[in-house]
């Protein structure tokens, strides 16, 4: 993490970039056990999170330099709420975790994307 209030908005990129790497990990993990007995698929919690730490009037600006990012960070937690239709007790559908890995690939390399922006902006900023 870079302490400066020149890079709050690549901190902040960067804890959701974690997050979405830790919920591949997991995604992952859900699709080696999609054939384990009794398995309960797990998640990730950012989100809400990130939504709790951006909320009240100030600009989003402010917002973000006045982060604490230290309370900032994600959850794993194991999914009841999806109700398993299979006999061995497990609630992975490859299909759901598949289109959950696709849509993350596609936030992660935008987040990515976004941080590279940012670090370009700072450099053309500098070369001045």
């Amino acid at each position: 993490m870079i302490s400066s209030d020149a890079f709050s908005y690549i901190n902040v990129i960067n804890k959701a970039a974690e997050a979405s790497a830790k919920r591949h990990e997991v995604i992952t993990n859900n699709l080696a056990n999609v054939d384990t007995p009794n398995f309960k698929r797990s998640d990730v919690t950012f989100e809400t999170y990130l939504a709790g730490e951006l909320t009240g009037r100030d600009a989003l600006s402010k917002k973000v330099k006045n982060m604490d990012l230290s309370k900032l960070g994600s959850t794993t937690y194991l999914d009841h709420s999806t109700l398993s239709y299979r006999k061995d007790g497990n609630n992975v559908d490859v299909d759901t975790e598949e289109a959950y890995l696709a849509d993350n690939q596609i936030k992660y390399y935008a987040l990515i994307d976004a941080m590279t922006q940012e670090f370009s902006r700072i450099r053309s900023v500098l070369q001045r």
